[in-house]
């Protein structure tokens, strides 16, 4: 199997360019190379349950990005 290679790197600007965050401009946290996607800062978020810890003795809600498939992004050129 061949290594997978994305032009789009963690750090660059990408602009969205379908789903629900269409049209937003954000920086790529993560590149999932296995799931052919990439985690972008303030996109696409949902409400994930977080148990009670040592360091978080409420727990509660918080908001994570979650995965964005590389074809619905697109990189800016600077």
């Amino acid at each position: 199997m061949a290594n997978k290679k994305f032009k789009i790197k963690k750090g660059d600007e990408v602009i969205i360019i379908a789903g629900d965050d269409k049209g937003k401009t954000a920086e790529v946290l993560k590149v999932l190379t296995k799931q052919d996607a990439v985690i972008v800062a303030g996109c696409k978020l949902a409400k994930k349950a977080v148990k009670p810890t040592e360091e978080n003795k409420d727990g509660g809600f918080e908001n994570k990005e979650m995965p964005i498939h590389i074809s619905n992004v697109k990189k800016v050129e600077a």
